[in-house]
């Protein structure tokens, strides 16, 4: 019965919980700190009742989705929150971790919480995938900008022609040797740094693809089928794959821009309407990999021998949506590039509409892939 559901807030740090229980139509009341152990977490809903009667919540953060496993396994019902639209009174002054507890349990059973989506047990792993080679790319670049800064502060410049992290330029940097002793140890260990990151990245690139062979049916057709889009290879298909999770739990392509961060804020009162730069407000990692995507609608319509081999094995309504993408964005950008736009606003403008035609076609391609499992 709705009288005897109650609601858990709970928040949750590396070693403790704090938690805060509201009965349906009564007080919200503080139940203590416990261990952020799973043992400490079965004990605790073991003291609160039949696992049928609980929803608890508590903010998404560092500590991943590992209690929402664990309280799912229980067969508790669980809600993971987004913390930028949980409701924070404007005069309170006072955080606690007892507070924030209550004002979740609270605000949970008053129905004003946003939950997040949660991705399953393989899906999160293929993110976590992506993104570490997304760390190791940045350190990549941290790396060549050390060698290649410290060699100019020696004066050392490769020959005319010969264009930086190429083949022919990192022979010219190993073979280089500089007069003092302890300024050649630097350059060693420099190099030794940027061979060492490359090497990173191409493990890391192929264990991505070793990963999607392994991936569930619809996950590999809406990876596949994104490479037919101008600017999208493997890598960026899985990172948008991976960072959407299932395509179809979007209604339509706006609330996907929106989940991008992509879409423009807004403060608007009565007759007066006020837009400003986009929100911001979403996943930033799949915002990054439009904006690079976006630059390629730069250059007139064409498919070229890569994307051909792309699209080989890719259906037809598929290919077709693509080259509708090519045309459409790539008279968008010159459009605004006509108009004297910022170059990072334009892109900014492309990638969202890309957005739209990767809602597209992911959709077609987990609908193609449960339409052949169901006959």
């Amino acid at each position: 019965m709705k009288e005897k559901v109650r609601f858990l807030g709970m928040d949750v740090h590396a070693e403790t919980i704090s938690v805060a229980v509201a009965e349906a139509d009564g007080e919200v009341r503080s139940f203590g700190t416990i261990a952020n152990r799973a043992e400490s977490i079965r004990k605790l809903i073991k003291k609160l009742g039949p696992v049928e009667q609980l929803r608890a919540c508590y903010e998404a953060g560092p500590t991943g989705y590992v209690l929402y496993w664990q309280l799912s396994e229980l067969g508790v019902d669980c809600a993971v929150i987004a913390p930028t639209l949980a409701p924070v009174k404007a005069g309170d002054r006072v955080k606690t971790d007892r507070r924030d507890a209550e004002r979740l349990a609270r605000s949970h059973r008053a129905g004003d919480l946003t939950a997040v989506w949660v991705p399953d047990a393989g899906c999160e792993a293929l993110r976590d995938l992506v993104r570490g080679r997304e760390a190791a790319k940045q350190d990549q670049l941290r790396a060549r900008h050390r060698l290649s800064k410290f060699l100019l502060r020696q004066g050392q410049r490769p020959a005319r022609g010969v264009k930086a992290w190429t083949v022919a330029y990192m022979s010219w940097v190993r073979q280089l040797r500089l007069a003092q002793p302890a300024q050649d140890a630097v350059r060693l260990d420099y190099l030794h740094e940027v061979e060492h990151m490359s090497e990173r990245i191409k493990r890391l690139e192929e264990a991505i693809r070793e990963a999607v062979q392994q991936a569930p049916p619809p996950m590999q057709a809406v990876v596949q089928r994104l490479q037919a889009l101008r600017g999208i290879a493997l890598i960026s298909a899985v990172t948008i794959a991976s960072e959407i999770g299932a395509v179809s739990r979007f209604p339509n392509a706006r609330q996907l821009m929106s989940y991008s961060g992509t879409v423009p804020s807004e403060n608007s009162s009565g007759k007066r309407t006020q837009r400003g730069g986009i929100t911001k407000s979403g996943n930033a990692h799949l915002r990054r990999i439009l904006g690079e995507a976006a630059w390629s609608y730069r250059r007139q319509p064409a498919v070229g021998p890569a994307l051909r081999k792309r699209q080989e094995g890719v259906p037809e309504p598929i290919r077709q949506i693509a080259w509708r993408a090519q045309i459409r964005l790539s008279k968008r950008y010159a459009r605004l590039a006509a108009a004297g736009k910022d170059q990072r606003k334009i892109v900014t403008a492309v990638g969202r509409e890309l957005l739209g035609f990767v809602w597209a076609i992911g959709l077609r391609a987990e609908a193609s892939v449960q339409q052949t499992i169901a006959a």
